[in-house]
């Protein structure tokens, strides 16, 4: 928490803006939920620690924590903007259930070199990439089997 407390607070800072409580309290959520989320999940994660923090300060706060490079947008999952935490994790894309929403992280080295020799055939500097697959999870593919017998 402390380095990417003092990341954020260096961050803003330089922005001419302040270090606020509530802004600290966003941060201790990002960190405590650890896994992709939404701005009504981080909301719900924090309103019982303090009862003062608003809806406009989470969508205030999350574009201040892209910007600083501590948060990412992740992919869409059930039509609500998702995010997740990237300072520190090592790149990875996603599979996305179209049922239930689930976010699956996973990395394979064949594709990563394969991104990386369609930059080189194309003389293209890659800088960032995304890969997001949907389709359907094993407990949701397995619950619609269930109901189909």
């Amino acid at each position: 928490m402390e380095t990417l407390e003092k990341i954020f607070i260096d961050f803003i800072k330089k922005k001419g803006l302040r270090y606020t409580p509530e802004r600290k309290t966003v941060l201790e959520g990002i960190l405590s939920i650890g896994s992709h989320f939404d701005a009504d999940i981080l909301y719900d994660f924090l309103k019982n620690k303090r009862e003062d923090l608003s809806m406009a300060t989470i969508y205030r706060s999350i574009p201040l924590f892209i910007e600083s490079g501590i948060l990412k947008k992740s992919p869409r999952s059930r039509g609500r903007e998702q995010y997740e935490l990237i300072y520190g994790h090592d790149h990875h894309d996603h599979l996305i259930c179209l049922s239930c929403g689930k976010i699956i992280e996973f990395k394979h080295e064949i594709i990563e070199k394969l991104q990386n020799e369609v930059c080189i055939h194309y003389n293209f500097q890659l800088i960032d990439h995304s890969l997001s697959i949907r389709g359907y999870c094993r407990d949701c593919r397995t619950k619609k089997q269930e109901t189909l017998t």
